[in-house]
């Protein structure tokens, strides 16, 4: 197998195993790392919501005036509701929440933990007869996904809120209409597909971070190359995931399909 092959193989086997010690570790002996996680959650809301808030803002209503141009354009305005649910729910609020926490707590996780390894603390927790999955790694998966499916949440709802504005300044509908469209074609599915397609989103960039960071070389020069690799690594899987997620979501329940 060739080299350009063979080295991304491995490293996706290599985040796979991590992945299992860390869910094995996690439910053998669900305490000592509660406290960490915590921590974890609270410094990723911090860091991550006016981001995320901002993005969903910018992104979000750009999209609004697209949507509400078109629809006005082929005499359907009063079915914005019906659009958002697709456009936000399904597919943007989950993609900026990716974007953003990988690119800030997805650094952070690489660097930090990168640092340690260079500076060999890593190995020093070993010595003591600590376990660095369970001390650093854990926590810091767990608070990345737990937080990934609130911030949907949050930003889901920012979505809407940018949808009635939308509809009220540009479109000649009213927001009765947009919430009725929206409530007919909002299913279930949409909601608890949403949330945990940013779960698995989060535990991705997590995990993924987290492997950089643990096997990252060569002085501060290797622990930046590290960081770049994991955020273009977890750009990139947000992304896949997103696609056949969708897809799999759509094909197991087909009423995704129709509009009503």
């Amino acid at each position: 197998m060739p080299a350009s092959v063979r080295k991304p193989v491995l490293e996706v086997g290599h985040m796979c195993q991590l992945l299992g010690q860390v869910v094995y570790s996690a439910v053998r002996s669900p305490k000592g790392y509660w406290g960490d996680t915590l921590e974890e959650m609270y410094s990723l809301l911090k860091l991550c919501f006016w981001p995320g808030m901002l993005s969903m803002a910018g992104f979000g209503f750009l999209i609004c005036v697209m949507g509400v141009g078109l629809l006005t354009l082929l005499g359907a305005d009063n079915r914005m509701g019906a659009f958002w649910v697709m456009a936000d729910i399904r597919e943007i609020a989950a993609f900026m929440v990716g974007m953003v926490v990988a690119g800030v707590i997805g650094t952070s996780i690489t660097s930090d933990l990168g640092a340690r390894k260079v500076r060999e603390e890593l190995d020093a927790l070993k010595v003591l007869g600590m376990d660095p999955i369970r001390m650093l790694v854990i926590p810091r998966v767990i608070a990345t996904a737990v937080m990934c499916a609130l911030l949907n949440c949050l930003t889901s709802f920012v979505g809407v809120l940018l949808g009635l504005l939308a509809v009220r300044a540009l479109g000649d509908t009213t927001n009765a209409a947009y919430i009725d469209s929206m409530s007919h074609n909002l299913y279930a599915a949409d909601v608890w597909g949403a949330e945990l397609k940013t779960l698995l989103a989060g535990l991705l960039i997590g995990v993924i971070c987290s492997y950089k960071g643990l096997h990252a070389g060569g002085g501060p020069e290797g622990v930046g190359r590290a960081v770049n690799q994991a955020v273009v690594t977890c750009f990139a899987m947000v992304w896949v995931l997103n696609f056949f997620f969708n897809a799999i979501a759509q094909g197991l329940n087909p009423n995704l399909l129709t509009q009503r």
